[in-house]
């Protein structure tokens, strides 16, 4: 079970990466910047998160954006942040990798085949599916569909998920089509169904921000820094209320990079 055993000050030194605890996206120089000018400003407002694997051994488990914008304040000021605040927590390597997920999750709208890996690991480290799902406030039903559908998903069917490009129902609909198939043609089942999507018959919408979500992180910005405040244009405002439809508007892109810019807070 995770525990946090305490609060503490440690050298920054001593903050270590584990190979099998990491970020699930690269580091998004942007928001690395945007920390950046907010902890010269204000401190470190939120402790790092840190597993004691044994005692004073850390690995960073949550933080790695505002890590990394420590260490370039640190490259320009010698001297500054020697010593960091973190939150120390225990638990078994699984339960880490699990809680690492998690807190990547608080922080942005994970995308679903973001969960695969750790689900799998967790089950293989005999996990319960309502485990699984309590720890990563998810329901056991959404965790049973990834365990029934992921092992033997095609390649490029979770290519297309990951990038946005399909979505979680539809992705399910072609795994049960392949696995309805008779044996030895589960290859041609997948390459139908990639051809039905070229031939555009199935539109997607791609969620890249939910009202919910922007709500929650705006929230946990307002709790760090209940003074915060922004200053927008109308065209600003128009791309915020695309990005939140998440439909595939005309400039998605442009309008993905202008709330990025706008709102850091808000998108990773």
């Amino acid at each position: 079970m995770v525990t946090t055993k305490r609060y503490d000050y440690v050298p920054i030194e001593q903050i270590l990466e584990h190979p099998s605890i990491q970020n699930h996206r690269d580091l998004n120089q942007a928001k690395v910047a945007h920390y950046q000018d907010d902890i010269k400003k204000n401190g470190l407002l939120e402790p790092l998160v840190v597993w004691e694997r044994r005692s004073r051994e850390y690995y960073l488990v949550g933080g790695f954006h505002r890590l990394a914008a420590i260490r370039r304040i640190r490259a320009e000021n010698a001297g500054w942040y020697d010593r960091i605040d973190v939150r120390v927590v225990a638990g078994d390597l699984d339960e880490i990798r699990a809680l690492n997920l998690k807190l990547n999750a608080d922080r942005l709208d994970a995308r679903i085949s973001d969960y695969f890996d750790t689900i799998l690991y967790l089950a293989n480290a005999n996990w319960s599916n309502e485990r699984i799902a309590a720890f990563l406030d998810k329901s056991p039903a959404w965790v049973e569909d990834i365990l029934r559908y992921v092992p033997g998903m095609d390649p490029r069917v979770r290519a297309l998920l990951h990038a946005g490009k399909l979505s979680w129902n539809k992705c399910k609909q072609i795994c049960r089509r392949v696995l309805a198939a008779p044996a030895g043609s589960e290859k041609r089942e997948v390459e139908a169904a990639l051809r039905e999507l070229e031939g555009g018959e199935v539109a997607e919408a791609v969620y890249v921000l939910t009202p919910k979500a922007a709500q929650r992180r705006l929230g946990q910005q307002l709790e760090r820094d209940p003074k915060a405040t922004y200053t927008v244009s109308a065209q600003d405002l128009y791309s915020l209320l695309a990005v939140l439809g998440g439909k595939n508007v005309a400039d998605r892109d442009r309008h993905l990079a202008r709330v990025r810019a706008t709102f850091p807070a808000l998108v990773e």
